[in-house]
């Protein structure tokens, strides 16, 4: 089995058994390899370990649940994903979050740790997030723009802490969707890199929200009484014509990304 086909599996069992009692052994096992093995590849494709992509898909899902359905309680949730206590649930969900369940379900909050996709058959190892699951919206939404952003030295926050790294992820989704509309949809397609989808074929309105993005920049966040000043930057983008498949979507949102992260100052949008 190569490397990206061991992924592709393991990804697809964790999705399958998201609810269940499953630990890297188990997973290792579905894919006939040993788990140091396992551990290897995942790491150096995700840079995280198997156990706490595991945990972060599980808060995720917990917390579009708790957000969705108003009439569970957070026991009702938590026992969804195996924990016996309102305790046990909290404490992981608030280390993940940063915030309480029951903060949680008062927002809009988008998805913080969508399912990851496989590698990309060229062997580009770059960390994708598969949101395909809204690519029916993509595509009744063709003429209307998406506003892109990327963190900026998002590495350097990662080298005082990866939880501050963390926070700096948090704290991004969260301004973009302070400034969405009720109609817009936020999601995290990369490491670091997020959209908005907008309900507008307007291009002011999409120059409007980036703007608004803009104007949060320097900010910080608070890191054990630490201040790290966080910038996003970013363009608007819409697709030339229709596009046949999520992965061409996801290309053109990524090279448009990175062409603004070489531009000489943030903040060129599509021209």
């Amino acid at each position: 089995m190569s490397q990206l086909e061991l992924l592709a599996k393991a990804l697809e069992y964790v999705e399958q058994h998201i609810t269940e009692d499953i630990h890297t052994d188990d997973i290792a096992r579905s894919c006939y390899c040993s788990r140091s093995s396992l551990e290897k590849i995942f790491r150096y494709v995700n840079h995280i370990s198997v156990r706490e992509y595991i945990i972060r898909r599980r808060m995720t899902l917990a917390g579009r649940i708790l957000v969705d359905n108003p009439s569970l309680s957070v026991l009702d949730v938590a026992v969804m994903f195996g924990y016996s206590s309102n305790e046990a649930f909290t404490r992981v969900f608030r280390r993940v979050w940063n915030k309480l369940p029951s903060e949680h379900r008062n927002t809009r909050a988008p998805d913080l740790y969508p399912r990851l996709a496989a590698p990309m058959e060229t062997g580009e190892y770059n960390m994708k997030f598969d949101v395909s699951e809204l690519y029916d919206l993509f595509k009744s939404r063709n003429d209307c723009w998406f506003v892109c952003t990327d963190i900026v030295g998002l590495i350097s926050i990662n080298e005082i802490s990866r939880d501050a790294g963390d926070l700096a992820i948090l704290e991004s989704l969260s301004r973009l969707e302070r400034v969405a509309g009720p109609s817009d949809l936020v999601f995290r397609i990369g490491s670091d890199e997020f959209v908005i989808l907008t309900d507008s074929p307007s291009e002011d309105n999409a120059r409007s929200l980036l703007d608004q993005i803009f104007e949060l920049n320097g900010q910080p966040i608070n890191y054990n009484g630490q201040d790290i000043p966080l910038s996003l930057y970013g363009c608007i983008v819409k697709p030339d014509g229709p596009f046949k498949r999520y992965d061409d979507l996801f290309s053109g949102l990524i090279e448009a990304i990175m062409t603004t992260a070489k531009a000489p100052k943030f903040g060129n949008a599509h021209d």
